[in-house]
């Protein structure tokens, strides 16, 4: 009587540990179109961050479908992602998933009141590093001595911003902190558009994400109507400012404010701009599938990602459309989305009252 309660328990056991570890029916998208939602216009980084992993993910998902990419551009990126808050798993079944940016995160970050979304309902399967390219026309480039850029101090600049309050931030602190003159002119859609300002000599001053700059902005430099002026960098395993390796003739912020008089790599101002630098940077750009997927749709996206980063043509074909960056699933996903949306107190505290100060911006 005992072993047979002893069976029974032992088999009941097995049972729960194999429905436990044994996958449910595998997600199967045969015949479906997944529709890829970027909350920005289709002229600027995350378009090409999208577009090139479009056709890719296409082939690695099971089934094949079709993925397309669509843009819905508005309020900095808020619309979009309020309306993917707002999309459920089981509506899309697995046909459905989103494109952040580092311009969605740092509203988040910074208490956006047209904030209605929460990260952590969603489900990253992927997370991409990128930096960031500032640049000027050649003869405002001549007036830098190196590194030092103290000679642009008597220049006032024109800047297309798509707003204070999204990634922007990180190039007009830095220009604040070189002591430049910089007066942004916000409400275009796109970074796309800001390059078409400057290459219409509306804007004299411009910077691009890695892919948008590779580009859009390579050219520009090769037929001499632009000149680099710093990236933003990239980050060692130490935590540390370093060169950025999809761009290392070039010089990081860091290198070009430590060479110019009266900025200061240390201090408030710093903190802060490292801070929202790391957030909006090495985890810039991510693929969301939203609240209440299964574990089979969110293992077969992240499945579907390494396959394509384990191609052998993948480095060839990423370096010249993404540049060198990391490119992570599962865990090391999970724990780029943290550090990206989250940065500490005082460092959101100074970003907050500075945008008051500075641009009237009021997050309070």
């Amino acid at each position: 009587m005992v072993l047979n309660k002893l069976a029974r328990r032992l088999a009941l056991s097995v049972m729960c540990v194999a429905g436990a570890v044994l996958p449910a029916q595998a997600l199967d998208l045969s015949g479906k179109t997944v529709e890829w939602v970027i909350p920005f216009s289709e002229t600027g980084g995350s378009a090409k961050w999208a577009n090139f992993y479009a056709p890719l993910l296409s082939e690695a998902l099971p089934g094949n479908p079709t993925v397309v990419v669509k843009f819905m551009p508005g309020a900095g990126s808020t619309k979009g992602a309020n309306w993917f808050q707002e999309q459920k798993f089981g509506d899309s079944e697995g046909t459905l998933i989103f494109g952040s940016s580092g311009s969605t995160q740092f509203p988040y970050l910074l208490g956006d009141p047209r904030v209605r979304y929460e990260y952590k309902d969603w489900n990253v399967v992927l997370a991409s590093g990128t930096g960031g390219v500032a640049y000027l026309p050649p003869d405002l480039a001549g007036k830098m001595n190196g590194n030092d850029a103290s000679g642009l101090r008597d220049t006032d600049f024109i800047y297309g911003s798509q707003g204070a309050t999204r990634l922007d931030l990180v190039p007009l602190l830095a220009w604040e902190m070189l002591g430049l003159n910089v007066e942004p002119v916000f409400g275009i859609k796109g970074r796309g558009d800001g390059r078409l300002m400057f290459e219409r000599g509306e804007a004299n001053i411009d910077y691009q994400t890695s892919s948008s700059y590779l580009k859009g902005v390579t050219p520009l430099v090769e037929e001499g109507t632009a000149v680099p002026m710093m990236t933003w960098g990239a980050l060692n395993p130490a935590g540390e400012i370093v060169r950025d390796p999809t761009f290392p003739d070039i010089p990081t912020f860091k290198e070009v404010c430590e060479a110019t008089e009266g900025c200061e790599t240390s201090g408030e101002k710093w903190d802060a701009w490292k801070a929202f630098f790391i957030s909006g940077f090495p985890a810039q750009k991510m693929v969301f599938l939203p609240n209440g997927a299964s574990q089979e749709a969110i293992m077969a996206y992240a499945q579907a990602f390494e396959k394509i980063k384990a191609r052998d043509d993948f480095a060839e074909i990423s370096a010249g459309r993404l540049g060198v960056y990391p490119q992570m699933t599962g865990a090391k996903a999970s724990g780029a989305l943290k550090n990206a949306t989250e940065v500490p107190d005082s460092a959101k505290a100074f970003v907050v009252n500075w945008l008051q100060d500075r641009y009237g911006v009021s997050l309070k």
